[in-house]
């Protein structure tokens, strides 16, 4: 027996014996560590939140986690375990698999003779971990130890396991990490047929082009249309779902707790203002659990945080380095297993969420159906003045994210998700097998996956306030990674496309190649459009001949809708007021655009070449302005929302 467990025993013998079967809370003010009134109040509080009361009284800053821990150590007559100062033996971790430990939120501490001593935050569920472990014949007995110490403990012993898993969650056929030079041989061998056919039949190969181009345009503008549609039947009897008030059940159910990841790489502008604007969050703490996701060897963002001093509720796992593999689906996938609640959230860095979003998102988990797995927020920026491109770049969010998207999912058809304020039912998400690890637009890829999966995507009325990518060249960075993620999901999805269509259904699969084959095409092929800017002039151009010109007359009016469309969309998505002052820059929009070839074309070279190759997103480079309150809002309720 070692030193350390001679010392805490006879540490724990040395209080008073607790009563049998005393509540932890009565223990609590016994010992004059809370007063009664608090755990009169923490005792309300339990009765609408699926929480320990333990975890209240911490949440809430009444009791230090010690306190609490000495007092379930008393209470449930185990020893505590400093898992810091005496780490578990590496030996005993075989006992069971790591996905086991790692479920019960336990690891095996020491062995003492026939019986081996397992660390874990829960003692009274303890007996659920000893009936799964009957099987080895090994007597058990519960230490008690804090979540953290058992979290860092087990990512120690597994890190290499879980880097390497963290990478292949998602099965092969779902998953562009197979892809190796010679899966890229038909893709570039079809790229030089086509410019080989360009050089020997211009003439040809141009009009292929062209009209590859307005089919795609054609596509894309159908689906928007439809989606538009969509939105204005529903919007007179659209009703927002409205957070539950203190003390009241969701059918019944208590609120449920919620972790969110927030991954973070070389963030050293906007980590401070991370923790900050987490902090006007109004969903009860005690249910909440922020993981801010690091790479193992992110000295920047470490360093950063180490000047913050972080909530209780908000805590920091570092992501072991693996193959020099560094993506955001990785790191998300790493820290899956680490997450302590039912539903998984994302933000990115620079989020700001409404202080509500929460309370929203537990309330429409409650009343949907169980085949809504998957919730997507509404995006939107807080700093849209920052320059043009700012006010185009939130012209196309709030067109994409409160017009199309919604209008989409209402049509059941394929939701590709956003990167962040997106909330997931957890056992399905693990049942996917998370994010693939090697696609740069591991959302699209997850919007598709639940979709041919079964499942559905409803989109939720809450804002995330984001930093608009203003500058030109890091704009065409962080397009060009999200084209290059649209081809990568577009190819692996139809690596077999009659399955991909069984299992999607005809609609669902046609509304796959009107979004996929729409974007990359109108951006791909958007100077072959433009060339015809000659004939409308008068000027000459290679297909003079070949287009007569009805053909010329209907593709100059699929031209003019497509322009008109978009404007009806942008002006739609401005109208409310807190964006309304957009309004006469939604007639820039055609300007705004034209940048995206490059990006499109740089997205192609990358897909080639190095197609996990992941271009990050600088943040912290625009000041935040004060956003507008959600509509309908009072002052009040308004400087509750952070928003005054």
């Amino acid at each position: 027996m070692s030193d350390l467990h001679l010392r805490l025993s006879s540490a724990s013998l040395a209080h008073p014996a607790p009563e049998p079967h005393l509540p932890l809370g009565r223990y609590l003010v016994r010992n004059g560590v809370i007063s009664q009134a608090q755990l009169v109040q923490a005792l309300q509080m339990q009765l609408w939140l699926d929480a320990p009361i333990g975890e209240i009284l911490i949440a809430e800053g009444w009791a230090e986690p010690n306190d609490i821990l000495r007092a379930l150590a008393l209470q449930n007559g185990v020893q505590w375990a400093d898992l810091a100062a005496d780490p578990p033996r590496d030996e005993l971790c075989g006992l069971m698999p790591h996905d086991f430990w790692l479920r019960h939120g336990a690891i095996p501490w020491m062995r003492l003779g026939p019986m081996v001593i397992v660390a874990t935050a829960r003692p009274d569920l303890f007996d659920r971990l000893r009936a799964e472990m009957a099987q080895t014949g090994i007597l058990l007995m519960p230490a008690l130890a804090s979540r953290d110490q058992i979290d860092a403990a087990l990512a120690r012993r597994y890190a290499i396991t879980l880097a390497q898993l963290a990478e292949t969650r998602v099965a092969p056929r779902y998953s562009c990490r197979t892809w190796n030079w010679r899966s890229r041989i038909p893709g570039s061998l079809a790229l030089l047929a086509l410019l080989g056919l360009l050089v020997l039949a211009p003439v040809q190969g141009l009009t292929l082009l062209f009209l590859t181009a307005v089919l795609t345009l054609a596509l894309f503008a159908g689906l928007k249309a439809v989606a538009l549609v969509a939105h204005l039947m529903s919007q007179s009897h659209l009703t927002a779902p409205h957070p539950p008030s203190p003390g009241t059940d969701i059918k019944g159910v208590r609120l449920p707790k919620i972790s969110m990841l927030v991954p973070l790489y070389k963030e050293r502008e906007i980590a401070t203002a991370l923790v900050t604007r987490l902090g006007r969050l109004t969903y009860p703490k005690a249910l909440l659990d922020v993981i801010l996701v690091l790479e193992e060897k992110d000295e920047v963002t470490r360093e950063t945080l180490a000047q913050c001093t972080l909530p209780a509720w908000m805590r920091v796992i570092e992501v072991p380095g693996h193959k020099g593999l560094t993506t955001k689906p990785r790191a998300m996938n790493y820290a899956l297993d680490f997450c302590r609640g039912e539903i998984i959230g994302v933000w990115d860095a620079e989020d700001a969420p409404v202080a509500d979003q929460l309370e929203q998102v537990a309330t429409r988990f409650a009343q949907a159906s169980e085949e809504v797995v998957c919730l997507q927020g509404i995006l939107d920026y807080y700093n849209p003045r920052s320059s043009w491109r700012a006010r185009c770049f939130t012209i196309e969010y709030a067109s994409w994210f409160r017009i199309v998207l919604p209008g989409i999912a209402r049509l059941g058809l394929v939701v590709p998700l956003g990167g962040t304020t997106l909330f997931f039912r957890r056992p399905v998400l693990e049942e996917l097998g998370g994010w693939d690890a090697h696609n740069v637009t591991e959302d699209a890829d997850l919007g598709v996956r639940l979709c041919r999966a079964g499942y559905r995507t409803e989109l939720i009325d809450t804002v995330t306030y984001e930093e608009a990518n203003y500058r030109s060249w890091p704009w065409v960075k962080q397009r060009s990674r999200w084209l290059k993620g649209f081809m990568v999901t577009y190819l692996v999805h139809m690596r077999a496309p009659l399955r991909l269509w069984a299992e999607l259904g005809t609609r669902r699969f046609l509304g796959v190649q009107a979004f996929f084959l729409g974007t990359l095409g109108q951006f791909l092929l958007a100077p072959v459009l433009w060339s015809f800017w000659l004939i409308l002039f008068g000027l000459p151009h290679p297909l003079d001949d070949v287009l007569s010109a009805p053909v010329l007359i209907l593709c100059s009016a699929i031209f003019g809708a497509t322009e008109l469309l978009g404007l009806a969309i942008g002006l739609v998505a401005v109208s409310a007021s807190e964006r309304r002052f957009l309004t006469p820059w939604v007639l820039t929009m055609p300007l705004y655009f034209p940048l995206g070839v490059l990006a499109a074309y740089k997205a192609l070279y990358e897909l080639v070449v190095n197609p996990y190759f992941w271009d990050k997103t600088e943040h912290g480079q625009a000041s935040e302005e004060k956003p507008a309150p959600l509509p309908g809002a009072t002052d009040e309720q308004a400087r509750e929302q952070g928003f005054h």
